[in-house]
């Protein structure tokens, strides 16, 4: 309530619309800039977990990878926009594979190899191990929405490389 536009406090009416209206603003900018972030650093996030598996591999592959994951909203390798893990993945498994038969070092393991074929191959197989485990695990809900993310990005990663 106003009396001859001074407001309740004792504040021009007008003058605390502008400040309002400046903070709405504000408060857009900063929103805007804070998605930019979130989605430059997802982006950072897709690439390290692309060159944890693929350190070798072509560019076109890379690319495919990224690509996937923005349309997905998920990698291969269960990398949440944050760094941290929302389950462990099929990719993740087969590089821990590789690690254990002494294929590479922890640094160097090549999940998706050097070729198109080579990473079709892997994603073929990463996708075939999640519809089929060898032992059935009771999962979150959290995890089970995580494996349904995981076979979307690899089946649309798998489109985009078979496009190649």
């Amino acid at each position: 309530m106003s009396v001859s536009g001074i407001g309740t406090a004792g504040y021009p009416v007008a003058g605390y619309e502008t400040r309002k209206t400046e903070r709405v603003a504000l408060k857009k900018q900063f929103s805007d800039v804070v998605s930019e972030k979130v989605i430059a650093k997802k982006d950072d996030v897709d690439e390290k977990a692309f060159e944890q598996i693929a350190p070798n591999a072509p560019e076109e592959v890379k690319n495919a990878w990224i690509e996937a994951a923005k349309e997905t909203g998920a990698n291969g390798l269960g990398i949440k926009g944050n760094g941290m893990f929302s389950h462990i993945s099929q990719m993740m498994v087969q590089r821990l594979n590789m690690m254990l038969k002494g294929e590479g070092n922890a640094e160097n393991i090549d999940v998706l190899g050097s070729t198109t074929e080579s990473a079709i191959l892997a994603t073929k197989q990463a996708l075939y191990n999640l519809e089929h485990p060898v032992v059935y695990t009771p999962k979150s809900i959290e995890v089970q929405q995580a494996c349904i993310k995981e076979r979307e990005f690899y089946i649309t990663f798998l489109e985009k490389l078979e496009n190649l």
